[in-house]
C-alpha cells in the first residue's frame, strides 16, 4: 500500500498562503508599503490602475536589494527581519514571516527593479504565478519598484468576487491611511488612474492627521500622553462635541503597527461616559509603545490582532490618560469638597462709592379688572368646522379599526379602541400603554424613526425628486476615502434631490437639498450616508433607503426628551399606521408586549 501523505509543491503552498495574506488589492499595497518602510525609505509612491485590478506599483527610495536578494525574496519564508525563534519576541519591523512577496507572486505577474547604493547597476526580475520568467541587469535609481499586474489572473474565483472599483479603491485608501498615520516623517503619495488622491509631506503627527482627514479633525484633537514603566501611550483623542453616530476614525497602533482591540476601545469610550450621546463614536488616534517581548503579533495572518501580557493594567493606564486629556484641555469643571486644613478666603464684597437710587414702589393700574372682559357670544360656532378627534379623516395619522403585526412567531391583533388613551413615559426612552392583552412597551426613538422613514421613502419615491435651494451654499469636506465614493455616487445623490458641485480636492459645495429636510445638517447627513456601504451598490432604491434612514435618524425624537400625553398618542397612532410596526428600518425591535398572564405570575 502506497503512502498517502505527500509534500505540497511550492506553487500550491504559495497559493494557500496567498488565500490568507492577499485577500484583495489593498492587501498587496499594505505588504509592499510595509516592506518599503522596513527598507528605511524616505519617499514612497503608490500608483494603482482600475483599483488595483490592472496594476499596482509601489516605488521607494529605500536600501534596495542585490541580485541574489531580489531572487531569494520571492522564496517562501525567506526574510531579512529575523534569524531565530527568539527574534519573534523582539520585533522592530512591520514584516517578519517572509510570506508576503511569494504570496503576491503566486497570484499575479510581478516586475521588480531594484538597486543598492553601492551598486552601479540594478536588477530587473520578472515572475508569473511564482515562476521566474527572466532576470537581467537594468538601469534604475536606488531603491525598489514593484509592478504587480493582473492580480488573481490565475485564480478566477478570487478575481470574480472582488467588489466594484469604488469599493476596492476605498479599501486601498483605508489600508494606506493606516500606514501613513504611523510614519509622519515619510513622504507618501497615492495615485489612482493618474489622478492624485494623496500627497503627504513629512511633518508632525498632528499635521499628518490634518492632511489626511481635513482641518476639522486637527481643530478637535486633544493630546494624550502618559509614560509608565509598563508602556508609553501617546496620540490624540477628539473633543466630546466631535462624536458621530458612524464614520468616526478610531485607530490603535502598537509599536508602529495597526491593531484592532475591542477591550481597549471600551477604555476610551468609558472616558467619555456622560459626555457624548449613547450610541455615538468618538475619533481617536492612540499609539502604544510596549516592550516587544510583552506582546504577540504572530497570531493572525493580517497581524491586526495582538495579545498583551499586561492587558488589564494597560487598560487602566489608557482610561486614565484619556480622562486626563479631556479634563485638562476641555476645561471640565471639577468640584473639590476636601476643605480640611484649607485657609478660609473671605468673599469679596465691594461697596458702592455712591448710593444708587432705586424705586421699589410697584406701579399698577387700579382700574384694571380681568373679570370684566367677557368672551364673545356664540363662541362655540368657531369650533364647528374642526375635526372632533385625531382619528377622523384629515388628521395627521389615520388608523383603521384593527391593526395586525408580527411579534416573534405569533400574530397579535390589537383593536385601537383597546389601547389606553393615557400613556406613561419611562425614563425618557419608552412609552408604556395598556392594551387588551397586557402592557405594551414602545421605544420612542425607534418608533419615530420608523414613522419618518416611511414618510421620507414616499417622498423620495416621487419622480422627479424636488430640490430646495440653499440661500448660502455650504462646504462639505470629505476624507480621501469618502471622496472616492462621492465620485461614484454623485449622480445618485442628484437623483434624490442633492445639488452638489466640486470645489477642489475632497470638497464639494452643497447648493440644494431634498425638499422637506431644510432643518437638518446636510454635511453630517451626507457623511453618514457615505460612511455606510449602501451607496456603492449603485442602486437608486438602496440609496433612497439610506437617505431616508439618515433623514429619519437625524430628525427623530432623541432619547431623554420627555413627551406630553398628546405627543405620545401621536407616536402610537403613527406607528400603527406604518407598514411594519414591529421593527425599525435597521432591524431592531420597536415594541414588545408584556402579557397580562405574566404580570399576574410576577405578582403572585
Amino acid at each position: 500500500m502506497t503512502d498517502v501523505i505527500q509534500l505540497l509543491p511550492d506553487s500550491v503552498a504559495n497559493q494557500i498562503a496567498a488565500g490568507e495574506v492577499i485577500q484583495r488589492p489593498a492587501s498587496v499595497i499594505k505588504e509592499l508599503v510595509e516592506n518599503a518602510v522596513d527598507a528605511k525609505a524616505h519617499t514612497i509612491n503608490v500608483l494603482v490602475v482600475d483599483a488595483g485590478r490592472t496594476s499596482i506599483q509601489v516605488i521607494d527610495d529605500g536600501c534596495g536589494m542585490s541580485e541574489t536578494d531580489a531572487r531569494l525574496a520571492f522564496e517562501r519564508h525567506a526574510t531579512s527581519k529575523i534569524r531565530q525563534a527568539e527574534d519573534l519576541f523582539s520585533l522592530h519591523t512591520m514584516g517578519f514571516r517572509g510570506e508576503a512577496l511569494p504570496s503576491i507572486a503566486a497570484v499575479s505577474q510581478i516586475e521588480l527593479r531594484t538597486r543598492r547604493q553601492v551598486d552601479e547597476i540594478g536588477t530587473c526580475l520578472s515572475l508569473s504565478a511564482s515562476h521566474v520568467d527572466s532576470q537581467e541587469p537594468c538601469s534604475c535609481p536606488v531603491g525598489s519598484s514593484f509592478m504587480v499586474s493582473n492580480l488573481f489572473y490565475n485564480v478566477p474565483a478570487r478575481r470574480k468576487f472582488l467588489k466594484s472599483n469604488a469599493t476596492e479603491l476605498s479599501n486601498i485608501v483605508a489600508a494606506f491611511e493606516r500606514i501613513v498615520l504611523v510614519y509622519p516623517d515619510i513622504n507618501f503619495t497615492l495615485y489612482s488612474n493618474g489622478q492624485e488622491l494623496m500627497n503627504l509631506r513629512a511633518g508632525t503627527l498632528r499635521q499628518r492627521i490634518t492632511d489626511v482627514y481635513g482641518r476639522r479633525y486637527g481643530q478637535d484633537l486633544l493630546p494624550v500622553s502618559v509614560e509608565t514603566a509598563m508602556c508609553k501611550i501617546t496620540g490624540f483623542a477628539a473633543k466630546p462635541e466631535s462624536a458621530r453616530k458612524k464614520g468616526a476614525h478610531e485607530y490603535f497602533f502598537v509599536n508602529g503597527r495597526f491593531m484592532k482591540h475591542a477591550y481597549f476601545h471600551k477604555a476610551v469610550i468609558q472616558a467619555y461616559e456622560r459626555l457624548i450621546p449613547a450610541g455615538t463614536h468618538i475619533p481617536y488616534f492612540i499609539y502604544f509603545d510596549v516592550n516587544p517581548a510583552d506582546i504577540d503579533v504572530n497570531i493572525h495572518p493580517t497581524k491586526t490582532e495582538i495579545k498583551f501580557e499586561n492587558e488589564q493594567a494597560i487598560w487602566q493606564i489608557l482610561a486614565a490618560a484619556v480622562k486626563d486629556a479631556i479634563g485638562q484641555f476641555c476645561e471640565i469643571p471639577q468640584i473639590d469638597f476636601d476643605t480640611v486644613g484649607r485657609p478660609e478666603i473671605p468673599a469679596y464684597q465691594p461697596q458702592p462709592s455712591q448710593p444708587v437710587a432705586v424705586d421699589l414702589k410697584p406701579s399698577y393700574n387700579p382700574a384694571y379688572n380681568p373679570f370684566k372682559e367677557r368672551p364673545p357670544k356664540n363662541w362655540e360656532q368657531l369650533y364647528d368646522q374642526l375635526p372632533k378627534s385625531q382619528n377622523e379623516e384629515g388628521s395627521l395619522f389615520t388608523v383603521g379599526p384593527e391593526t395586525h403585526y408580527v411579534d416573534a412567531s405569533k400574530t397579535h391583533s390589537i383593536d385601537m379602541a383597546d389601547v389606553s388613551p393615557t400613556h406613561y413615559q419611562y425614563k425618557g426612552r419608552y412609552i408604556m400603554t395598556a392594551v387588551k392583552s397586557g402592557l405594551m412597551i414602545i421605544d420612542q426613538h425607534r418608533a419615530d424613526v420608523r414613522i419618518r422613514y416611511e414618510r421620507y421613502m414616499h417622498q423620495l419615491a416621487d419622480s422627479p425628486a424636488q430640490s430646495q435651494r440653499l440661500l448660502f451654499p455650504e462646504v462639505l469636506e470629505l476624507t480621501p476615502s469618502e471622496a472616492v465614493l462621492m465620485e461614484e455616487v454623485l449622480p445618485l445623490f442628484a437623483a434624490v434631490g442633492f445639488d452638489l458641485s466640486p470645489l477642489g480636492p475632497n470638497s464639494y459645495a452643497i447648493n440644494g437639498v431634498p425638499a422637506g429636510i431644510e432643518g437638518l445638517n446636510p454635511q453630517q447627513l451626507l457623511q453618514d450616508i457615505l460612511s455606510s456601504s449602501a451607496p456603492v451598490t449603485h442602486d437608486l432604491t438602496a440609496l433612497n433607503s439610506e437617505v431616508a434612514l439618515g433623514l429619519a435618524r437625524h430628525a427623530a425624537i432623541p432619547y431623554g426628551q420627555f413627551l406630553s400625553n398628546e405627543e405620545m398618542d401621536v407616536i402610537v397612532n403613527g406607528l400603527f399606521a406604518c407598514e411594519n410596526v414591529n421593527y425599525a428600518p435597521d432591524g431592531r425591535t420597536i415594541l414588545s408586549i408584556l402579557p397580562h398572564s405574566d404580570i399576574e405570575h410576577l405578582l403572585g
